[in-house]
């Protein structure tokens, strides 16, 4: 049998990389964004949060996109888009223009997340999929991780015009890459009988539509109410938006917490900021590993996939110890307590695979990244008004409240772990209404 699908997940892996890293790029060269251009925290947050807007209003377009165009062509067109705008960002002289800027790159990446888990769910058994989840995934936390202080380098070397311009290149090179390299499973030429057996007969869903000429590839109104309607699924849109919410503290606000708020060295803080990057690395492979195993071991989806969800998000609400200590040590320990928290739960895009309509995962991915998708509108701005008085610790209380929520919803609103059952033909006639 041949491993193809092992070469799938680390182009997913890089593929995330390069998502996050034009995602915080801003976060590092912010500090001298604002001395430069003059801008007070208020607009920083709205320059933060503008990515937000276009990225979640596009979530449920971008469903139906990727349901229509497909894994490769999605992935090769945002990308390439999301790259543009990221380069031309270095050329940037004013609020206006990040703005503008910001809400591009949102658009472009609308469809990232969604197609990274319909990906896994092409070529990944269900038994196999937490794995792949938390493999790409960690590419948020091991590239920031890693890259912080390389971005923090470039930025000194090329200046912060320099950083958005490099990464930018990285980005459209990338864009070119996956479009020649990546195909569907029922479409590769790499892959073997043994292979696509094994992954069909173990529950992948590359075949739910594509095989099935007979379904259109429009999606009607029932079908958005099937993935609206769900108390299940508003547990994991929830619990989306909590992790989330963590994740845009780091990717926006945390290096200027470091430099203004605890009084750190520009250099210094590149250095500490990137261990609570390594632990939500640590924290989310753990997960995803350790998830997959007991499923191996016979145990229920409610255990083997609720409790690391549910544990990180419980963890990540240690996030308000920093109010509480002075010391810097003590600072970063409960940022990476948090952040470790929020990486062990970040396996919730396999509870979209797992709950969905087999038929609506797109749709599903969508709307449950748009839920998400909001926390990077409204973190950063919430935190620039929390922050405005010169004092950070309402912020941080604000952020553990937040993902004490997302804890609460796996645990009260989720239920059973099981698919939702739709009826073939209220499946197909919302397809056919369209």
């Amino acid at each position: 049998m041949t491993k193809v699908r092992y070469g799938v997940v680390f182009m997913l892996f890089i593929t995330v990389i390069i998502n996050y890293m034009d995602r915080s790029n801003i976060a590092v060269a912010a500090p001298f964004i604002s001395k430069e251009l003059e801008l007070d925290p208020v607009q920083m947050g709205l320059i933060f949060s503008a990515f937000g807007w276009t990225y979640c209003a596009l979530q449920i377009p971008g469903g139906w996109i990727l349901d229509k165009l497909g894994n490769r062509k999605t992935h090769a067109i945002g990308i390439a888009g999301f790259s543009i705008a990221t380069l031309l960002q270095g050329f940037v002289h004013g609020f206006s223009g990040f703005i503008l800027l910001r809400v591009g790159l949102g658009a472009f990446e609308a469809p990232a997340f969604p197609t990274n888990s319909k990906v896994a769910a092409s070529w990944f058994p269900e038994k196999e999929r937490a794995r792949a989840v938390a493999i790409y995934t960690s590419g948020q936390f091991i590239g920031l991780a890693f890259l912080t202080p390389a971005l923090i380098f470039l930025q000194q070397w090329f200046g912060w015009r320099g950083l958005f311009i490099i990464t930018g290149i990285i980005g459209i090179s990338w864009a070119i890459l996956w479009y020649l390299l990546y195909r569907d499973p029922q479409h590769s030429k790499k892959v073997n009988k043994q292979e696509l057996d094994y992954i069909r007969e173990g529950g992948a869903i590359f075949d739910a539509i594509a095989d099935d000429k007979s379904v259109k590839s429009t999606v009607g109104i029932k079908d958005f109410a099937i993935v609206l309607k769900s108390r299940k699924l508003w547990g994991i849109y929830i619990g989306q938006f909590a992790v989330a919410s963590t994740l845009w503290f780091f990717l926006t606000w945390f290096p200027t917490y470091l430099v203004e708020y605890r009084g750190l060295t520009f250099v210094k803080t590149g250095l500490l900021a990137s261990l609570p990057f390594l632990a939500a690395f640590v924290g989310v492979l753990s997960s995803g590993f350790l998830s997959d195993f007991l499923v191996k071991k016979g145990v229920s989806d409610n255990v083997a996939r609720k409790v690391p969800v549910i544990t990180g998000l419980l963890l990540a609400t240690s996030i308000i110890g920093a109010n509480y200590v002075e010391n810097t040590n003590l600072v970063i320990m409960f940022m990476c307590i948090a952040f470790f928290g929020n990486g062990f739960a970040s396996i919730t895009w396999v509870f979209v695979s797992l709950l969905a309509p087999k038929r609506l995962v797109g749709i599903a991915g969508g709307v449950f990244n748009f839920i998400g998708g909001t926390a990077s509108i409204i973190i950063p701005i919430v935190i620039g008004f929390l922050a405005k008085g010169g004092n950070f610790a309402p912020a941080l209380t604000f952020i553990a409240c937040v993902t004490l929520i997302g804890a609460l919803s796996y645990i009260f609103l989720v239920g059973k772990v099981e698919r939702i059952q739709v009826k073939e033909e209220e499946s197909l006639k919302g397809y056919e209404s369209a």
